[in-house]
Formats: structure tokens, sequence, C-alpha cells
């Protein structure tokens, strides 16, 4: 069986959609990437950019993803967005689900992957919004542990990581509905005041490492050298590709 997975990557700004754009181009719309072999599997991932609002005149998908804080507020930034579409009932139970599975908070670098909705009457459907389609899932992703600026640093590589590792792990577990679309807005890049290549970048390199399988320095490190330089090199990435000095 093929699980194809396609990330809708999208976002309100200027800047980040062009970066998007051009980390993202060899693996844009069409392109058939990111052959995995796993218990016979194969896993084509894919991406599409688009610029606007999250919800109105977005594409559909199964799962959209939240740049969360470690408790699960949400309560500012695109997580307000949020919780006024889907209401308060999903905060309450991603609290619930952090409480009892992750010992109070998400760490940056993990995801939590819940239900949108515990009750299906409680789905309100708009047919502007993501093509009319029910988003199933929420993928509760940290950025940040509190609400801080976090320019200078890795969080939206690790962030990413994380949604790519979850479905991943959700899409594996026979018991669920298979999550074959993603909606992502930008991570880190709102009050993490992260700059949009920077955050295009790290996303792109997460993807590299962890669903190209693109990891042999990653994974078989044979000194801390290597991901020394690559965290450097995420952390500190400009505009021009280069990093700053």
């Amino acid at each position: 069986s093929s699980m194809s997975v396609i990330y809708k990557l999208r976002n309100r700004s200027g800047p980040l959609i062009g970066a998007w754009r051009k980390h993202f181009a060899q693996f844009g719309d069409r392109v058939q990437v990111g052959k995995m072999q796993k218990q016979g599997s194969m896993l084509h991932l894919k991406f599409q950019v688009s610029e606007g609002d999250i919800f109105e005149g977005a594409p559909a998908a199964d799962a959209i993803v939240s740049p969360a804080n470690s408790f699960g507020f949400m309560d500012g930034g695109i997580d307000m967005v949020y919780s006024r579409h889907f209401g308060w009932q999903m905060q309450t139970r991603l609290q619930e689900v952090i409480r009892r599975d992750y010992a109070g908070e998400i760490l940056v670098g993990q995801a939590a992957v819940i239900p949108t909705y515990a009750d299906p009457r409680e789905v309100k459907l708009e047919p502007t919004q993501n093509e009319g389609k029910l988003i199933k899932w929420l993928i509760s992703a940290p950025t940040m542990r509190v609400p801080l600026e976090v320019p200078v640093s890795v969080n939206a590589f690790l962030a990413f990581r994380a949604v790519i590792i979850a479905v991943q792990k959700h899409n594996e577990d026979e018991s669920k509905e298979k999550i074959s679309s993603v909606l992502c807005p930008g991570l880190a890049t709102a009050v993490g005041r992260m700059p949009a290549e920077r955050c295009a970048f790290q996303m792109f390199e997460a993807f590299r490492i962890h669903d190209l399988k693109d990891n042999e320095e990653y994974m078989q490190a044979k000194s801390l050298s290597a991901p020394w330089d690559h965290h450097m090199m995420m952390e500190e990435y400009k505009e021009d590709g280069s990093e700053e000095m």
C-alpha cells in the first residue's frame, strides 16, 4: 500500500511564501520525491505553497499544524485563530493529553496528534473554508516553550521534524484513520520573530533528513562536529544563503 503525504505550506506573509518556494522548489506540486521503504509501503512526500488565510480560501487537508507553546494554551497568535475556528473544546482536550501523556508540557521537538473534534455534532463546515472539507486532526508542535522571540534558534527545524515523525508514527498505527495531507503555517515566524528564510531553510532540512532520509552525517556522526556545524548553519542562516558572521 502506498502512503502518500502532501504538506500544504500556507502563510499570509510574502517573504515566507518566496522562501518556501525557493527551498522546496525541487519538491513542488506534482514532483514525486522521498521514496521510503517501510513495511512494504512507499512514502512519496510532496509540497504545495500558497498565500492567504489558513482557513478561508485555503486548501483542504486531513491535519493542521499548530505552532504551539509547550503548555497547550491556544489563545494567542495563529492558535487563537484555530480556537475561534474549532472552538475552545480543542484546547481543553489538548491540555488533557499534555497533562496525561507529556507530564504537563510538550517539549520543543515533540508533537501531539489529537482529533480536532471529540463530538461530530460540533463540526461546522463553511464551503469557502478548506474546500468545505473537515480537517480531522490537530498536530500540536511547540516552536517555543512559552511565547518568546526565538530568531536565533533551531526551533522551526525541531518543530517540523516533530511533525514529520508524528505523522509517520500516526500512519503506522493500523487503528487510526490515515493522514495524507497536512496544512502547515510558518513556524516560529510570528511571535518567534524567526526570519522567513531561516524558517524555510530549517523546515527543508527537517524534510531532507527525516523524510528523504538524507541523514548519514546525522545518524552516523563519528564526532559532535557534524551536528554542531549543522546546528550553527541552521541557526545563523540568512537571506543570501550564507550564515551570519
